[in-house]
């Protein structure tokens, strides 16, 4: 059953219910009233009897005799009748002269010193009768019977019956239609939504959207957007994988190439060349650094790379980095400390090191022999200011907007005829590991003069350095890449 025929049906049933509730209560509003104002007249009928009433001494027994003017106020739907306290009829109206028996047998036993009101069916009529009794200077003599029929209330409630049912038929029928053409209406935008993902499914096109006519606020627009939002994050993430699978294919196959290349020459010359063994131990290098990076961004993206943040002394992290460069950079260029000051961060002191050990790399490997690089803390208004400065070939200002993205490199004929280049992921891992620490990352350059990276991280608040020596274990994941069109 489709949603469309199943809403209608709810709809038709519901009003159907309330119909009903409403007849029911418009049925029992109407027999009440009607049968009230039957009761009022039998009761106005009793008290014109009893204030127009005779009553007598029998003079062969000296019993009291009561006549009452029945023909006086004589209805074809009224009818009367007078017992004495032995049950036994005294007299009656001309409506219902040829009955000898009680209109209400039950009332009669029944009935005290109080009027009572009860329906009884005598020869197939409803009557609604009163019993009361008959009081004459003080004395109780009997009783006194007077009932009406109820036809006049049995065909208002069959009129109102069938007004009822075929009304609320006819209204059952044009709600079923209406509602039917407005669910209808209500749900073309699913329709819409319905259609479109076939399309993408058949046209295997994410940049697809479903344009919504409608007011977006509602449900439907909300649904709408939802969907909007899910086709764009989906086509984000297979932009990524395919832009992924593309650079990583070129990147692999290139140091690849170059393996077996001198793996090839070794064979032919027959004896280890120097040259080709560095070559392919450079290669190798090159191929190990990817695969981390790789790791590193595979984690990032599943959102499973573990940082657990404390406190940090960023001038000790410094000097241990210092330490490292040095060892890195051989005799090939100088590393020095400028500048030092004392700073507190909250962070992950192993993704800080990491972070300032690639900014070395980078600086170290673009440096030619002889050069120099600085490293330099500085606190500065509630930031901790980290910079790498190298002279080395520098960067061109066109190029500077695109070194932190993935697989970008500068120049890169150069690095590859030198072998000194990266896989191109490094500093897009640096931009992200600083900004998951609420960070920032610039870069000045001037081309043949060098380069500054300058990582900027925020001092520690007064609550946090209270804190002492706690961790706080978080994992961070990598946004998405933006398309080239919200690029």
């Amino acid at each position: 059953m489709s949603l469309r025929l199943r809403l209608t049906l709810w709809n038709t049933l519901l009003l159907a219910f309330i119909l009903s509730l409403f007849g029911v209560l418009v049925w029992g509003v109407l027999e009440f009233t009607l049968t009230r104002q039957i009761d009022e007249t039998l009761d106005r009928t009793v008290d014109q009897l009893v204030k127009t009433s005779d009553a007598s001494l029998n003079p062969q027994n000296s019993e009291l005799l009561v006549e009452l003017p029945f023909d006086a106020i004589e209805s074809p739907g009224l009818y009367m009748q007078l017992f004495n306290l032995d049950g036994a009829l005294i007299g009656n109206s001309m409506t219902i002269a040829n009955l000898d028996r009680p209109l209400d047998p039950t009332g009669l036993r029944l009935s005290g010193l109080e009027r009572e009101f009860r329906y009884v069916t005598l020869l197939g009529n409803r009557l609604r009768v009163l019993t009361t009794p008959v009081v004459v200077n003080s004395a109780h003599i009997g009783y006194l019977q007077v009932a009406s029929s109820l036809k006049m209330v049995d065909a208002a409630q069959n009129a109102v019956l069938i007004l009822m049912l075929g009304g609320g038929a006819l209204a059952i029928i044009v709600s079923m239609a209406i509602s039917s053409l407005t669910v209808k209406r209500a749900l073309r935008p699913l329709e819409t939504v319905t259609q479109t993902a076939l399309q993408i499914t058949r046209a295997d096109d994410l940049s697809m959207r479903i344009d919504h006519q409608g007011n977006y606020s509602d449900e439907i627009g909300r649904l709408v957007t939802s969907f909007n939002d899910v086709l764009g994050r989906l086509e984000r993430l297979f932009y990524s994988q395919k832009r992924f699978l593309t650079d990583i294919s070129h990147e692999l196959r290139t140091p690849l190439t170059a393996i077996r290349g001198n793996v090839d020459l070794l064979r032919r010359i027959g004896e280890g060349d120097p040259e080709s063994l560095d070559a392919i131990q450079s290669e190798t290098e090159r191929l190990t650094r990817l695969a981390g990076d790789l790791l590193t961004l595979a984690e990032a993206e599943t959102g499973s790379l573990p940082m657990a943040f404390q406190k940090v002394e960023l001038d000790t992290l410094l000097l241990a980095v210092y330490r490292d460069a040095r060892i890195l950079a051989g005799t090939k260029v100088t590393v020095k400390l400028g500048e030092e000051d004392q700073a507190l961060v909250w962070g992950d002191p192993d993704r800080i090191k990491q972070v300032l050990i690639n900014l070395i790399s980078n600086a170290i490997k673009y440096t030619p022999h002889g050069g120099t690089v600085t490293l330099g803390l500085k606190n500065m208004n509630d930031w901790g200011r980290v910079t790498v400065t190298d002279t080395g070939d520098g960067i061109p200002i066109e190029e500077i907007p695109h070194i932190f993205d993935r697989f970008y490199r500068v120049d890169k004929s150069r690095t590859r005829r030198s072998r000194a280049g990266g896989s191109g992921l490094g500093l897009s891992i640096v931009k992200w590991l600083v900004e998951a620490h609420d960070g920032r990352i610039d870069v000045t350059s001037q081309p043949n003069t060098g380069s500054t990276f300058t990582v900027w991280l925020p001092i520690m608040s007064a609550e946090q350095t209270h804190q002492g020596n706690v961790v706080e274990k978080r994992s961070i994941r990598l946004p998405l890449e933006p398309t080239p069109a919200e690029a």
